[in-house]
């Protein structure tokens, strides 16, 4: 069995003396593992780096085996990683979310593009929060768990959207909101598409997304919390507000 294709490296850990097991987010096998002999060498290592773009050659006996993978370089996105740490910090949150809820060995080409496009904005600290925001949207979505923000689940009305119904993850107008707004999470309209998208606004969108991917999603997958890495980086974002 093998199989050719690029991908996005999500996590490397090192395996025995000389080898690494890495998990790569690929476009056309989706998540996948496999070893990387001598990858621990000073040839291959710096190529391990998370989020890096590169080329895989997958060989096994068997579908079902680890199997192992040759790598070659197509792009390294570390200087931009280490420009700062808000880079840092959004690099690590989003291959931790790939690795932690992807399916394993299934393709998700749509959300890879999307995490391809995101990566390249890694440095530019202005815009990167908005788009990583406006990912986590899309990672709920081919995931099964997206937002419905078009209209109040109530009224069906399109305007006055200020909140979202935890439970049904859909919009909920100021009117009909009542006594019922301190239990609803906040709709930003940045989270529309809307607007100038201020950091405070960001923020409250990062509050609405990550409910959403603590009490939905995470609970999907069985019992283990969102990665860290998550918190961290809307930590130092909101250390900017």
């Amino acid at each position: 069995m093998d199989w050719r294709d690029h991908g996005i490296l999500l996590t490397s850990r090192r395996h025995g003396e000389t080898a690494a097991i890495i998990e790569v987010f690929t476009e056309g096998h989706g998540r996948h593992a496999g070893v990387v002999r001598g990858g621990t060498s000073r040839k291959i290592a710096p190529i391990l780096q998370p989020g890096a773009q590169i080329d895989v050659l997958w060989r096994a006996r068997l579908e079902e085996h680890l199997g192992t993978f040759q790598v070659e370089p197509l792009r390294s996105r570390a200087a931009a990683a280490f420009s700062g740490r808000m880079a840092l910090a959004g690099l690590n949150a989003s291959v931790a979310l790939l690795s932690f809820c992807l399916p394993e060995r299934e393709p998700h080409p749509a959300i890879y593009k999307q995490t391809e496009q995101l990566l390249d904005l890694l440095g530019q600290d202005q815009i990167w929060p908005l788009a990583y925001l406006r990912w986590e949207l899309a990672l709920l979505e081919e995931l099964g768990f997206g937002l419905d923000l078009s209209a109040c689940a109530v009224t069906g009305a399109a305007d006055g959207l200020v909140y979202v119904s935890p439970k049904t993850g859909r919009a909920v107008s100021a009117d009909v909101a009542g006594e019922w707004a301190d239990r609803l999470l906040p709709l930003p309209p940045c989270l529309r598409g809307e607007g100038q998208a201020p950091d405070a606004e960001i923020a409250a969108g990062f509050k609405t997304t990550g409910y959403f991917l603590e009490h939905h999603l995470a609970p999907s997958l069985g019992h283990n919390p969102l990665p860290d890495a998550r918190a961290r980086f809307v930590d130092q974002f909101t250390r900017r507000l």
